[in-house]
């Protein structure tokens, strides 16, 4: 693996990864957070794990913007020496000379470019909320219920930045 292949690599498939497969367990700690379902100190117990979690996910998924932003994105849209035919070296044109590739940039990456901040922000945001409330969480459905659905928009838009990364990495990777 090149160094190119390895940021690649770290970004998407090591941080990415970890925030996508972590949502659900951290999903399923706050939908569980039920009085009913509760002792004090279970409470207690799950929301200790949970902090953790959820600010190592918090970590993962803000690690994932930064490689992403400042380390694999400069090599994406890269430009190419004027008059250069063979665009292997150059992903962002070599899917732009293409019309039926043009598309993974034009939407795909514009989606990565825009939508990005919202899954840390709101990872950062769910983390918070559960670190401030603690197991008076579990008394709090309506808080539960937003934290819940805003974590969810997070994945959302994760899932879908991890879906064009891996496409537009297959039509055109990072050399």
């Amino acid at each position: 693996m090149s160094t190119n292949d390895l940021w690649t690599t770290t970004h998407g498939m090591v941080f990415g990864f970890i925030f996508l497969l972590g949502f659900a367990g951290a999903l399923v700690g706050v939908y569980m957070m039920k009085a009913e379902w509760l002792t004090t100190e279970g409470a207690n117990a799950n929301v200790s794990r949970l902090r953790i979690f959820l600010w190592l996910l918090a970590a993962a998924v803000w690690a994932a913007v930064f490689t992403g932003t400042y380390i694999v994105y400069p090599w994406y849209r890269a430009a190419p020496p004027e008059g250069l035919t063979d665009l292997a070296n150059f992903p962002r044109y070599l899917l732009l000379a293409n019309e039926s590739t043009a598309f993974w940039h034009k939407f795909g990456m514009e989606w990565k470019e825009h939508v990005a901040f919202i899954s840390p922000m709101a990872a950062t945001v769910v983390a918070f909320v559960v670190q401030y409330y603690g197991a008076a969480l579990a008394k709090k459905p309506e808080i539960r219920r937003w934290v819940m659905i805003f974590f969810t928009v997070a994945f959302f838009a994760a899932s879908v930045a991890g879906m064009f990364g891996a496409f537009i990495t297959k039509a055109a990777p990072i050399r």
